[in-house]
């Protein structure tokens, strides 16, 4: 059971349409829950080895499965593969490249279809999980629904999102705030879903500092590399 299932079990909030964008292997899904609970899902996966999967996965239950990257364009795209990691080559900065210090090489790179969200999203959604991995602005950029609840990958280790500022700049726009974060990914909620208690803020306020910490350590490390011995 996902830690995004839980809280919202627990909210007693009712879902018709889910949606995920970076799948990934099915049993890691971050709305497997809801769709083993029968709930018509939206999902979108880029890499072609494992579409298949999910759609084998998940053949008895009301799924729509979408093989293609989203992103500002309808065409192709250029993809690094980094198995769960795996994120478009253009990007400046992923979990991959921060983290795990990838090398982006011709051999280990894909070219597969893209999409705005807007071709895929038909405007009912009311949950929405995104992990692509940097590319998660591009989903918002495009979204017609607006969902009950956003989860979205922004952060884990020494990664931050690249578009955290236009990511939060939307949030505002459409009236959502921030619920809770675990280690990788930030939840919103449309203002007013529900009251936000306050071991819930306490708990937000701890993993912001956790967040915050960790940066700091990145640049000390690299202020320590660079000074003279």
């Amino acid at each position: 059971m996902t830690e995004l299932y839980k809280r919202l079990k627990a909210k007693q909030l009712s879902f018709y349409h889910v949606c995920e964008v970076g799948v990934y292997l099915p049993q890691t899904s971050n709305i497997i829950d809801f769709i083993q609970d029968g709930i018509p899902a939206t999902l979108v996966e880029a890499d072609p080895e494992v579409v298949e999967k999910i759609k084998q996965s998940f053949k008895n239950y009301p799924i729509t499965v979408h093989a293609v990257a989203v992103w500002d364009y309808n065409g192709l795209l250029t993809l690094s593969k980094a198995s769960a990691s795996t994120f478009v080559s253009a990007l400046k900065s992923s979990p991959a490249l921060e983290n795990d210090r990838y090398q982006i090489k011709q051999e280990t790179t894909v070219e597969v279809p893209c999409q705005r969200f807007s071709e895929i999203d038909d405007g009912t959604i009311d949950l929405l999980s995104v992990d692509i991995e940097g590319s998660e602005w591009y989903v918002l950029k495009y979204l017609t629904s607006r969902p009950k609840v956003i989860s979205l990958e922004t952060h884990g280790k020494f990664y931050t999102n690249p578009f955290m500022a236009e990511i939060e700049a939307w949030m505002k726009n459409n009236k959502y705030e921030i619920w809770y974060k675990d280690a990788t990914d930030s939840v919103y909620i449309q203002a007013n879903t529900f009251p936000i208690g306050l071991f819930e803020k306490i708990a937000l306020r701890l993993r912001q500092i956790a967040i915050s910490l960790r940066k700091k350590k990145k640049y000390l490390k690299i202020s320590h590399k660079k000074s003279p011995n």
